[in-house]
């Protein structure tokens, strides 16, 4: 039995670094580290809290890439995926973002409204949503950057109390044009959610749930997404 992959997003903050090496101590394969910006459109109330209260705190994009060079020394094997919107990379610059962020420890970029036509040198995770065409799922799956991020629902992010009844028709209908591993997030936030998108995905992403018991600190943290992977496995 192939392992699934669990992704755990958190928004860059000054004690971000140490919340990621609990969530991977707690079994998380790769960090998601979000980068606040002022009009996040795919967040729900959890993570655009937790994006205004960071931006409160002066988490500019130099800060948060500072962040992401603490976290990358606290977890020298583990993915860090920077995610953020495409108006804090037309401000910083592309290429410029790119180049400092991986001199920092990214692994790779998910820019959540950036269609994958736009800048095609800048090699990303893509999303496919619902929504998609045929036509949209062959383009971002030929020019994904390792995984494809599944939007498992049309709205927002945010801890759901059940799995968007679209997953398992997109997930065949990605499966039919592509071979790349599909991670799946957006509303998941129970171990009993987790264990349910495993069995559909290659790998669970879940965000607005973890930052919210990030906020209790790195035991709580860890202990949650121990909790996940435990579901994972079973």
């Amino acid at each position: 039995m192939t392992t699934k992959k669990l992704v755990i997003y958190l928004v860059a903050e000054p004690e971000t670094p140490e919340l990621a090496k609990a969530a991977v101590e707690g079994g998380a394969d790769i960090i998601e580290l979000g980068i606040p910006f002022s009009d996040p459109l795919a967040e729900g109330p959890t993570i655009r809290r937790a994006s205004e209260r960071a931006l409160a705190r002066g988490m500019r994009t130099h800060a948060c890439l500072d962040v992401l060079a603490r976290a990358r020394e606290l977890l020298p094997d583990t993915p860090i995926v920077p995610m953020t919107y495409a108006a804090i990379l037309e401000a910083y610059g592309y290429d410029r973002f790119a180049t400092d962020a991986r001199e920092r420890g990214a692994s790779s970029f998910i820019i959540v409204d950036l269609p994958v036509e736009e800048q095609p040198a800048l090699r990303r995770i893509q999303l496919v949503a619902p929504t998609s065409t045929e036509e949209r799922i062959r383009a971002t799956t030929a020019a994904t950057d390792g995984w494809l991020y599944l939007v498992t629902l049309t709205g927002t992010t945010g801890a759901r109390t059940e799995l968007s009844p679209a997953l398992a028709p997109l997930v065949e209908r990605v499966r039919r044009v592509s071979d790349v591993p599909l991670y799946a997030g957006f509303g998941i936030s129970t171990p009993e959610h987790a264990r349910a998108v495993g069995e559909l995905a290659d790998g669970v992403v879940v965000g607005s749930r973890a930052v919210q018991v990030a906020e209790d600190g790195p035991d709580a943290l860890r202990e949650y997404v121990a909790s996940l992977r435990s579901a994972l496995e079973t």
